[in-house]
This record gives structure tokens, C-alpha cells and sequence, in this order.
């Protein structure tokens, strides 16, 4: 698997921008816990291996690079959205505020964001949505580590205090395991009401 380049991040820096930030989120499909967005910046100097779509890493290589992602970045901000904040918003606007949220805790402050999908957060910032940005863009990639790797590492955490469910397995997703825990005992604490219960398995993969 190729590592990506910083082939987006020059258009932008050829401009003057000088820092650019990438900004990703997990978690806006399962069924149980919170959304969680990252914003990363890099200096154009900076080359970690094996930075790409989190969703093509297994979970070891999503740890380690991880590790070398924080300690190689410039910057990095983290949102966690809680799922009763889902609830009451919807998972389109707490996912939009996540990644605000992440983009504003990065110093110094970004001149502009690659965001990706379709759609951008809005705000002071500068902004440029690019669809399957995490298959395309170093930052955007690195920002999707850094968004599943936290976020995992929360539903494991959930997995202790709600051993019934398998959350350390299926981070919450609408498997099959899941599927029948929620129907063997209900919804717990860090459901999402809002969501519907799916007729089928899904594909666990992001």
C-alpha cells in the first residue's frame, strides 16, 4: 500500500497558506457511542510511512501510525461528540461540529481546511471539502488515524462497563453480535435513541 503525498496540501501552500489542515471524523454509523473528528497539520518536511485511508489499515498499523502521526505533526485537535449530543442535534450537525471543534483546538491556528465529503463545517476558517479526501490527501488521511484510533480506543473503554454488548469488537456497529445483544437486553446507557435499529448486519469496515 502506497503512502500518500501532500499532492493537495501544495496547491494550498503555493497560495501562502501556510498551515493546512486535514479534518476527518469516525463513528457516524453505529448504533452506540460518540463521534469523534481530528484536525492535523503538517510541515511540508515531515514524511510519515504508511499514511492513508484509515478504513485500508488493519488496527495495529492504525496504532502505530498513530504514534508517529502525533509526535510528527505539527498540530492536532481532537472533538468527541457524546451520543446524547447526537440525539438531540442529529449525527449530520454533531459531526459538522466535531470537526469545528478540532479544527479550532489546533495552534497556530489553520489558514484553511481540506474536509472530507461533500461538506464543510462552516465558520471563520477557509474551507474545502473533497470527497473520499481520506483516499486522496496526506492530512486528511492522517486525520482519519487519528479520529478511528481515538475513537476505538473510547468504545474499548465502554467495553469494560457494558461487557454484554462487544463494543471492543465491533466499536458499536450494527453486526450481528451486536444486533443480538440489543435485542437479548436492550438498549444501554451510550445508545443512540435516535438511530434505528437496522434489519440486517452491517459492514463494520471505517
Amino acid at each position: 500500500m502506497k503512502t500518500l503525498d501532500y499532492d493537495i496540501e501544495r496547491r494550498f501552500w503555493a497560495e501562502g497558506k501556510r498551515f493546512v489542515a486535514g479534518v476527518d471524523e469516525a463513528g457516524r454509523g453505529p448504533l452506540a457511542g460518540p463521534v469523534v473528528a481530528a484536525a492535523v497539520v503538517f510541515r511540508e518536511e515531515i514524511r510519515i510511512q504508511g499514511v492513508n485511508d484509515s478504513k485500508l489499515l488493519t488496527p495495529r498499523h492504525r496504532e502505530d501510525i498513530y504514534e508517529r502521526i502525533m509526535m510528527g505533526a505539527l498540530s492536532v485537535g481532537v472533538s468527541v461528540i457524546e451520543h446524547h449530543v447526537i440525539d438531540e442535534i442529529n449525527i449530520l450537525q454533531a459531526t459538522m461540529r466535531a470537526m469545528s471543534e478540532a479544527a479550532a483546538k489546533l495552534h497556530p491556528a489553520p489558514d484553511h481546511l481540506l474536509i472530507d465529503g461533500p461538506r464543510s463545517p462552516g465558520g471563520a476558517i477557509p474551507s474545502t471539502p473533497i470527497i473520499d479526501g481520506d483516499a486522496h490527501c496526506f492530512s486528511i488521511a492522517a486525520a482519519s488515524i487519528v479520529a478511528k484510533v481515538t475513537r476505538d480506543r473510547l468504545m474499548t473503554e465502554y467495553d469494560d462497563r457494558f461487557p454484554h454488548y462487544g463494543f471492543g469488537k465491533h466499536k458499536g456497529y450494527g453486526t450481528a453480535q451486536h444486533l443480538a445483544a440489543l435485542r437479548a437486553f436492550g438498549p444501554c446507557p451510550i445508545h443512540r435513541r435516535s438511530f434505528r435499529m437496522p434489519a440486517r448486519a452491517e459492514d463494520t469496515r471505517e
